[in-house]
């Protein structure tokens, strides 16, 4: 395919005398360039851009696009004369323009050969006449004001090209923005079902820690349970019977709670057995004359750590009457032998 546009271009070239000169598609794209154009064309800043259009200089961008499409709209050669281009130091030039649509071959049917050629800035002293004042002034003021037409039709293109970056900037912040949605709802999803995972969870704890709750008090032994620092975990509820112990009472130090018990050394004999790992037991009285056998053991976690120690209190007091009533017969039988004797 190049070589066959390279080859038809050259013979087109041969019959115009090789002038500057450039093969577009109907859109304006550049297939092929010939001889010196760079007084015509530069290439436009930024991404490279092989369209005509993006490429003429000053004075020939909008005039070219009227150009293409007054020849692609006809048969034969469509001529444009008297145009004034600048050059990149701001010179301004004539140049005449030509273009043909190809219809031959079929393959090139659509293309449009365009042709660049300097022409004279005066064509009254082109034409022979003598330089009339009035009309060179008009001519000045006719460069002029093409000149400032030129210049707001480039910043209008400017600004339509920063308009297009702009929205290409846009849409792909909204891509973004997009994506980052999706990412969003995705992470709400992982979210939700860990919330459903761990409100199964806290049911289930919920559910052991009443199943525990009724074991314990369904013992009718009095049991509580300290932490290191011997503050109040729990307690079952015939514990409240020797501590003045009420629903609002964990997480205060035991020593803090009205009891009836005479044991002033419990808290000691409490961090002792979290010392030693040692268990504690005795027998201890109220004030009430009720007994008790209080075993103090270390509190383990299911990681096998110590943290704190559980307290029980077995109600013994039938016992100790019965032991003192034996007392009481022993210590009878024995004086009525002593006085037997």
């Amino acid at each position: 395919m190049p070589g066959k546009i390279q080859s038809h271009v050259e013979q087109l070239l041969l019959q115009n005398y090789s002038p500057a000169a450039a093969l577009l598609n109907p859109d304006g794209d550049i297939l092929y360039i010939n001889g010196r154009t760079g007084a015509f064309l530069e290439p436009a800043a930024g991404k490279a851009n092989w369209n005509i259009h993006a490429m003429a200089r000053e004075g020939l961008r909008y005039e070219l696009a009227g150009l293409i499409k007054q020849a692609l709209g006809s048969e034969g050669v469509v001529r444009l004369k008297g145009l004034v281009v600048k050059d990149h130091l701001g010179l301004a030039q004539g140049v005449d323009l030509s273009a043909e649509a190809l219809s031959q071959p079929e393959s090139r049917h659509g293309m449009v050969f365009l042709t660049f050629a300097s022409a004279p800035l005066l064509p009254a002293a082109k034409r022979g006449r003598s330089p009339n004042p009035k009309v060179l002034e008009l001519e000045q003021q006719l460069l002029q004001a093409r000149t400032e037409i030129q210049a707001v039709r480039d910043e209008m293109q400017t600004s339509r090209e920063e308009l297009k970056s702009a929205n290409e900037e846009l849409q792909s912040t909204n891509e973004e923005l997009t994506t980052s949605k999706e990412e969003m709802q995705s992470l709400n999803e992982e979210l939700y079902t860990v919330n459903a995972e761990l409100h199964s969870k806290v049911d289930d704890l919920s559910l052991v820690n009443s199943d525990m709750k009724n074991l314990l008090n369904s013992t009718d032994i009095a049991t509580i349970f300290l932490d290191s620092g011997l503050r109040i975990r729990r307690f079952t509820a015939p514990a409240t019977q020797i501590y003045k112990l009420i629903a609002t009472d964990p997480r205060r130090p035991l020593s803090d709670i009205v009891n009836d018990l005479d044991y002033p050394d419990l808290e000691t004999d409490a961090q002792e057995v979290i010392r030693s790992l040692v268990f504690s037991e005795r027998q201890v009285p109220t004030k009430t004359g009720r007994w008790y056998n209080v075993r103090i053991m270390p509190y383990r976690t299911i990681d096998n750590v110590i943290d704190g120690v559980v307290v029980t209190f077995i109600n013994i007091t039938e016992s100790k009457l019965l032991e003192a009533q034996l007392r009481l017969i022993l210590s009878q039988g024995k004086a009525t032998l002593e006085s037997v004797k």
